[in-house]
């Protein structure tokens, strides 16, 4: 949010200020300004649709702007379809072993079993039939890489059958749901993108700017629309250094429109400023120090939509008690 200085965004603001001592207002006259609230999407798409005309009224929530992006759809769907694969995988190793599958693993450790069992026997007999030279040394070296490689084999098939019977490890399945989660979010954020392609109004407020039109391509952080709070108008006056020592924080005040004179505004001083609009460089005489201006900021609460940005006021700020 920024302050917005009149329509123009020039700053307008005239100030005629008045000292006061005792039981004397200040008196200042000012333009009104609004604070100004830029809508821009958050990634760079092409304008679809707008809704709102300049000056239309809209309330917080309602619908701005409407955003495409050519990837986006598709984006969203391979996420969603990642959150279902490990949705899937993990539901699977919760779930354990079916029981066709270690019956497959009992079937093929006997099988193992049988052949580590032969390849022994066979082992066996050649090495007795080396001893009585029958056979050579190359065929005893093959029998017992025979042999071994069954151990091996009937070995792995044993491991296979417990890990099927005694289930997932926990440290699988706890990476499985990281993994969950891990697709969840970038669906989430794949979905957030997606839904912040359609501006929304964030305040109540009056459409000031249409800086976007179908079929343009906006920018990260652009201003497709301008909002203005006209619930919370301000002006800025200018007081003298005499009449600031009797400006005090939450002062009330009142607001007069040159074309309402016969109605006044409440409003509230909201911010005085520390520093003076002009400074000499040299020493001030006394009429260099009546050219000293602070600005004091005045806001007023309107719910009739009469103070309007750009209008000049006169605001008096009331002395205590009065």
């Amino acid at each position: 949010m920024r302050e917005l200085h009149g329509l123009s965004r020039v700053p307008l603001v005239v100030a005629l200020c008045v000292a006061c001592r005792g039981d004397k207002p200040i008196e200042g006259t000012g333009t009104l300004e609004v604070v100004e609230v830029d809508v821009a999407p958050m990634t760079p798409a092409r304008v679809v649709r707008v809704w709102r005309q300049e000056g239309d009224t809209v309330r917080a929530g309602d619908t701005l702007v409407g955003l495409t992006q050519s990837t986006i759809r598709a984006d969203v769907d391979a996420r969603r379809a990642r959150v279902a694969s490990a949705e899937a995988q993990l539901k699977e190793l919760v779930a354990g072993a079916l029981p066709t599958e270690v019956e497959q693993a009992q079937a093929e450790l006997r099988v193992a079993e049988a052949e580590a069992t032969r390849t022994t026997q066979d082992l066996e007999r050649v090495t007795a039939l080396v001893q009585s030279g029958s056979v050579s040394r190359q065929q005893l070296d093959q029998a017992r890489s025979a042999a071994t490689t069954a151990d091996a084999r009937r070995d792995a098939a044993r491991e296979a059958l417990r890990r099927l019977r005694e289930g997932t490890r926990p440290e699988r399945i706890a990476a499985a749901r990281a993994e969950v989660e891990n697709a969840r979010a970038a669906l989430a954020a794949a979905q957030s993108t997606a839904s912040d392609l359609m501006l929304i109004a964030p305040v109540n407020g009056t459409v000031m700017l249409r800086n976007a039109e179908p079929g343009e391509v906006v920018g990260a952080g652009q201003a497709a629309m301008t909002l203005g709070d006209v619930s919370q108008p301000f002006v800025r006056i200018y007081v003298n250094e005499r009449a600031l020592p009797h400006v005090r924080l939450h002062a009330r005040a009142e607001g007069r429109l040159d074309g309402v004179k016969d109605r006044s505004f409440p409003g509230e001083v909201v911010a005085i400023n520390s520093k003076a609009e002009f400074t000499p460089r040299v020493a001030l005489t006394e009429e260099e120090r009546a050219d000293l201006l602070f600005g004091v900021k005045v806001a007023f609460r309107d719910t009739t939509g009469t103070l309007k940005p750009g209008l000049p006021i006169t605001v008096r700020i009331l002395a205590p008690g009065s």
